[in-house]
């Protein structure tokens, strides 16, 4: 089946769409759990409070223009969590091998359900599919490879390539240009605040 059609295309974000975060709450389970919850704090509830906090940090210094990775942002929180959620000394708590333990579980994020179908019956109904994400396009690309969804690498785009975080539309606009004067273009993520700024670029 063709992968690039040049009239129809859906530009899908990756993390939390396409891809699940269920590694990375089992990690920190398997990693921290049992000293999570001997402090009354769920290991489930830890960890997103981690990830939202660093979602906020890192498009709060793109709009400040002091544009920093996600990874980067991600891995400096690991402690200042722990301490917001109660923990009076995070570095006694917990150590820089568990947190990397933790970290590492972002390699192993597996693509949803459905997906590979999905894409197959875009790409028959004419469809270029494109990635567009905040994380590294090689760990990004690894999702898909391993379980056997074919992504052609310049069909990727992530906010470091123009140290953009979403959801400023300048992010959005560098992925539209890509898609030429082509009339069909879609949007397709699991957060509103993603698909309202990118409708907003057209």
């Amino acid at each position: 089946m063709p992968l690039f059609s040049p009239n129809k295309h859906v530009v899908f974000d990756v993390v939390g769409t396409c891809v699940s975060y269920q590694a990375f709450f089992d990690g920190v389970t398997s990693t921290l759990g049992s000293q999570l919850l001997a402090e009354g704090i769920k290991p489930t509830l830890f960890a997103f409070a981690w990830m939202e906090s660093a979602e906020r940090e890192f498009a709060y210094l793109s709009i400040s223009e002091r544009y920093v990775t996600f990874s980067e942002v991600f891995k400096a929180l690991f402690y200042r969590i722990l301490y917001m959620s109660g923990i009076e000394n995070p570095r006694e708590f917990a150590n820089d091998e568990q947190r990397d333990k933790i970290l590492a579980t972002f390699s192993q994020l597996a693509p949803r359900e459905g997906i590979k179908e999905a894409f197959e019956l875009l790409r028959e109904a004419g469809f270029t599919i494109w990635c567009f994400t905040t994380a590294d396009i090689k760990r990004v690309q690894g999702y898909f490879a391993k379980s056997g969804i074919e992504m052609p690498e310049k069909n990727f785009t992530s906010c470091d390539t123009k140290g953009v975080a979403k959801p400023a539309l300048a992010a959005y606009e560098s992925v539209l240009a890509k898609l030429g004067n082509d009339e069909v273009k879609w949007f397709a993520a699991a957060h509103m605040w993603d698909v309202s700024a990118a409708k907003r670029v057209g």
